[in-house]
Parts: structure tokens; C-alpha cells; sequence
């Protein structure tokens, strides 16, 4: 996982939990929503890239 692909999910945490609680602070259920989908979605992404990357470790220290 490079550095840009890490700064884009740790940006979409933080913008996924800043919607939550502007949601929440309006009684806003849609922007609640949207922002604890972002914050999930960035989290799955960012859970893919450590499997990929535990799987190229793995595949390195076999060849070894």
C-alpha cells in the first residue's frame, strides 16, 4: 500500500466521521449514514491492501 492510497483512506475516515457528527448534531439520518458508509467503505479498502500486502509477505518468504 503506498503513501497516497493511506492518505486517501485515512481522508475518507476522517470526512466519513465528520459527517457522522454533523448528522447527528441536525438530526441529519442521510448524512449520518453517508458518513459512517465512507468511513466503512475506507476501512474495507484499507483491510484489502494489508491482506494483499500479508500475502506478497508471505509469498516472499517462501521463495527465500
Amino acid at each position: 500500500m503506498g503513501f497516497a492510497d493511506k492518505a486517501r483512506n485515512r481522508v475518507d475516515q476522517m470526512t466519513g466521521a465528520a459527517k457522522e457528527r454533523i448528522g447527528d448534531a441536525t438530526h441529519n439520518e442521510r448524512m449520518r449514514s453517508e458518513g459512517a458508509t465512507q468511513q466503512d467503505a475506507a476501512r474495507a479498502r484499507q483491510a484489502g491492501e494489508h491482506a494483499k500486502q500479508a500475502g506478497r509477505d508471505i509469498k516472499n518468504a517462501a521463495t527465500r
